[in-house]
């Protein structure tokens, strides 16, 4: 697998440098067995309904960095997710008890004609513009589709203006029809940051790198005991931090899909390591994510209390929800490593996970350490999966699943997935913040949650009871794999 290259304007997408695939339908204890081995090959279907947009992915990362401004190279329909980005950001900061702003967004709106004669002056205009009215101190260009298709040549034009505006203006080469992989546009949004905003370091800090969404701060009071700084990257991050996160003592990622090439873009490049264990998620992964964080911050000793204090406080509370969720069935659908750290929670406490919906597969992350493999750690760690589907958002093929398998609770990390359940009768729950299953507590948190869920099930019985399907008794009759080959090990349903 190549390594970092600093000097590519455009970091290579996953399927090509991590081998990602879309489409599996199988066992989890299959895929992690294909990948390990070589063999994996990515389905094919003759049919797709949706995708994710990776361009909307680098978007959403580089849109929530606190003192810069976005500029959209694409036709004006390309943000109309503008509202969405704004909206998250805001409820970020109020999770982060910072100032409320709103977003700084704009669109060079591409036309017709444009994609004959080029749209390189309103790029240059649009730039300009950000420039004057919200005075920022970085500007990055997304592309889109439009752009790429005509050839726009991108990096020219913010090299140009970096030199007139005397701040950075960075090119996010970030088509979305360059990958089927909705997560190669997490990695093009930190490739444009490590490459033209990140400083070389001149010292090592006590501030821990952690790369994530805009989930709640569950890091400060771990890492303050340890006498180090929680430093969360990239949502709410400010230009002048993101300069020095080469000069952290380590990187945390709270997620793999999310973080891989950041976490190995700082430590080949800069040297800080990254924490190479399976997530925090479940008792045997938190022992190994904290274990491994004392090892790099040589904290060992430190972390063996803090494992010892807060298992005394979760373990008799475990218990309890353990025997009132015994005999409960979930469905999941969720992004790949999130969704693995979830198939994890739910085992450990007593849940049976009937089957998975992840979104993609990295066969390998971009560290290359077995140990962060967070498939292979539930399967050792809980047992297989049976009905494990990789699957890029298709909601036909999770519709006739769950049509199937009518679970006692459906778990979804994305809120567009939850009707489904919903419309079927089925208690559905959306958790947005990615912290809340953190670590020990997090086992906790989510028992709660669930029990909730079970617990008020009205508005689903009543939805199902007046809502109908957009999806025919003849579909919901076939295999969910009809339209999926060269990559279906078993009929799992």
């Amino acid at each position: 697998m190549p390594k970092v290259n600093l000097n590519l304007t455009e970091v290579p997408v996953r399927e090509k440098r991590l081998g990602s695939i879309t489409g599996f339908a199988g066992t989890a204890g299959e895929l992690v067995d294909c990948s390990s081995s070589g063999c994996l090959k990515d389905g094919t279907r003759s049919f797709s309904q949706c995708m994710g947009c990776s361009s909307g992915n680098a978007f959403c990362q580089l849109s929530m960095i606190r003192d810069a401004a976005m500029v959209n190279h694409a036709p004006v329909g390309c943000a109309g997710d503008f509202f969405g980005f704004n909206f998250v950001y805001r409820v970020g900061q109020m999770e982060r008890d910072l100032p409320p702003a709103i977003g700084r967004y704009f669109n060079t709106n591409i036309e017709e004609m444009d994609t004959v004669f080029g749209a390189l002056s309103k790029l240059e205009k649009t730039i300009r513009l950000a420039y004057d009215r919200v005075k920022p101190n970085a500007i990055f260009v997304t592309t889109s589709c439009a752009s790429g298709i005509i050839g726009e040549d991108v990096e020219s034009v913010t090299d140009r203006m970096t030199k007139e505006l005397g701040i950075p203006v960075v090119n996010c080469v970030c088509e979305g029809f360059r990958s089927k992989i909705w997560t190669s546009g997490f990695d093009a949004a930190y490739h444009s940051i490590v490459r033209k905003i990140v400083k070389p370091p001149q010292k090592r800090t006590n501030k821990v790198n952690i790369i994530n969404f805009w989930g709640s701060d569950v890091f400060s009071k771990l890492l303050n005991r340890l006498g180090y700084e929680a430093n969360y990257v990239v949502p709410f991050s400010t230009v002048s931090q993101l300069e020095t996160i080469s000069e952290a003592a380590a990187t945390i990622q709270i997620c793999p899909t999310l973080g891989t090439y950041m976490g190995a873009a700082l430590e080949q490049v800069y040297g800080v390591p990254e924490i190479k264990a399976p997530m925090a998620y479940g008792l045997a992964g938190t022992d190994a994510w904290m274990r491994e964080l004392g090892r790099v911050l040589d904290r060992e000793a430190e972390i063996e209390e803090i494992i010892r204090e807060e298992k005394a406080a979760v373990l008799p509370k475990l218990e309890e929800y353990r025997a009132k969720l015994k005999g409960t069935t979930c469905y999941l659908t969720a992004g790949s490593a999130h969704g693995h750290a979830l198939i994890a929670l739910l085992s450990e406490l007593g849940i049976e996970v009937q089957g998975a919906a992840i979104f993609h597969h990295d066969p390998i992350y971009d560290n290359e350490s077995t140990a962060a493999d967070m498939l292979d750690h539930t399967v050792k760690t809980y047992g297989d999966i049976k009905g494990y589907n990789v699957c890029n958002k298709q909601a036909y093929e999770l519709v006739n699943i769950l049509n199937r398998v009518r679970p006692d609770l459906m778990i979804a990390r994305h809120g567009g997935m939850t009707l489904w359940g919903a419309k079927l009768g089925i208690p559905t729950l959306l958790i947005g913040d990615e912290h809340f299953s953190w670590g020990y507590q997090g086992l906790i948190n989510y028992a709660e949650r669930i029990l909730e869920t079970l617990d008020n099930r009205e508005f689903v019985t009543n939805l199902a009871k007046h809502s109908s399907m957009p999806y025919t008794k003849w579909w919901l009759e076939q295999d969910p794999y009809t339209f999926l080959g060269g990559n279906t090990h078993v009929k799992a349903y």
